[in-house]
């Protein structure tokens, strides 16, 4: 038997007089409640969060025992932490345990996740990465391009390392006559980042090196810790070379990726970005070439035909055919012109022959020839010969000259008779 108070009067819990659902659930709820804000470790779990939602559910499961419990957040909340929380995360969460009376469900209401272990050495690394965000020191404006076939690449990595075996041996294969400025250093521990900012402010200041690589191998969160060290990124920021962050594997995501030039997946990947495939370049060459060569040869085609179709053109099949052309036209007009010529000739003989048959008719030497003559005096003033019309014209002795049908007669006035 139970004995309980509620609301300030004694009841006994017994068969004949059981709880109600309710009144558990309430004083469930009370008990509960007493309990306060606390602290709670565990693992996320079936991370329910939508943007568009209010709250937020979770699951916090022990990773010891096989208990768990769920847990309600703000989604403001959630999404205003340093790193976003996701299935696996181990965290600790500030929060209040709650008791919902209507469904007899136990949940806890959270105001704080942090992550711990490894998830805080993320949250820091996110925190920085937020940082030189806003400093624009991510800003694609900033990004360097690299070199097409650079002169000299430093490389910095660790003394016989497996990074540094691979993008040697890459890069050699790609193009053997890229030549390489190693530099070894740390690349894990404390002295990496002093060790790393004094190789590359090295190979940036030497006018040879066109490239900067710094490699490592994969390795767990604290093993690349280093290449998230402020300092570092502030120096690959300030370098004036082109810098490639080959940490780590696809998945690694040191700060260093974001604020290097170009990030690579792998040592693997940053050879083949910065050394160009010689094989592959004269394979692109030849294809260049090839295309050339069809491109000159339409184009001569092409030409060809244009002067072929201008070839077959009548005016230049045969260059004399406009002369001969222009040789008709003369000819029919110089025929038309004979032809015209020769009426007109025609016309006027014809014309003159009858006037000269009308002047004969008319003239004198048909009178003349008749038996008739025209006498003509040479005046004293020795002037030409005058036709004598008056016996007055010819005194004695004066000169005369006697036309007839075939010719003249000279003869000198003896004396005149007037006429009766």
């Amino acid at each position: 038997m139970t004995e309980s108070t509620n609301q300030g009067k004694s009841t006994v819990n017994t068969a004949d007089n059981p709880w109600a659902v309710a009144e558990l659930n309430h004083k469930v709820k009370v008990w509960i409640e007493k309990l306060g804000w606390l602290w709670v470790e565990g693992q996320l779990t079936q991370v329910n969060m939508k943007p568009t939602w209010k709250l937020s559910y979770l699951t916090l499961r022990d990773t010891q025992h096989q208990a768990s419990v769920e847990i309600t957040a703000s989604t403001q909340m959630l999404r205003s932490l340093p790193t976003p929380v996701k299935d696996g995360d181990h965290v600790v969460i500030h929060g209040k345990p709650a008791f919902y009376e209507a469904r007899g469900k136990f949940s806890m209401w959270v105001t704080d996740i942090r992550h711990v272990g490894e998830g805080e050495l993320l949250a820091r690394i996110e925190r920085l990465r937020n940082l030189l965000a806003s400093e624009g020191l991510f800003d694609p404006a900033r990004k360097k391009p690299l070199p097409y076939l650079p002169r000299t690449v430093g490389l910095i990595t660790g003394k016989g390392s497996a990074a540094e075996r691979d993008v040697l041996s890459v890069a050699q294969g790609r193009w053997p006559s890229v030549h390489f400025k190693v530099r070894n250093t740390a690349v894990q521990g404390p002295n990496t980042v002093p060790e790393v900012i004094a190789a590359l402010q090295e190979l940036d200041t030497d006018p040879s090196v066109d490239v900067i690589i710094i490699a490592r191998g994969g390795g767990s969160v604290e093993d690349l810790l280093p290449f998230s060290e402020e300092a570092l990124q502030r120096a690959v920021s300030a370098a004036a070379t082109p810098i490639v962050s080959a940490i780590g594997h696809e998945p690694d995501n040191p700060v260093l990726d974001n604020v290097a030039d170009v990030r690579a997946a792998t040592p693997t990947d940053a050879a083949k970005r910065v050394v160009p495939d010689v094989a592959q370049e004269y394979a692109l060459l030849a294809e260049a070439r090839s295309r050339m060569n069809a491109a000159l040869r339409g184009w001569v085609q092409r030409e060809q035909s244009n002067v072929q179709s201008v070839r077959s053109r009548p005016v230049l099949a045969n260059p004399l055919t406009p002369i001969e052309q222009r040789r008709e036209v003369i000819e029919r007009g110089l025929t038309l012109i004979r032809r015209d010529i020769s009426y007109l000739l025609k016309e006027e003989s014809s014309a003159v022959a009858s006037l000269r048959a009308q002047v004969c008719a008319l003239g004198p030497s048909a009178t003349l020839a008749r038996g008739y003559a025209v006498v003509q005096v040479l005046p004293r003033d020795g002037s030409e010969y005058e036709v004598v019309t008056s016996i007055g014209q010819s005194p004695p002795g004066s000169q005369l000259r006697i036309r007839v049908g075939d010719g003249s007669i000279s003869a000198a006035s003896m004396g005149t008779t007037p006429a009766n």
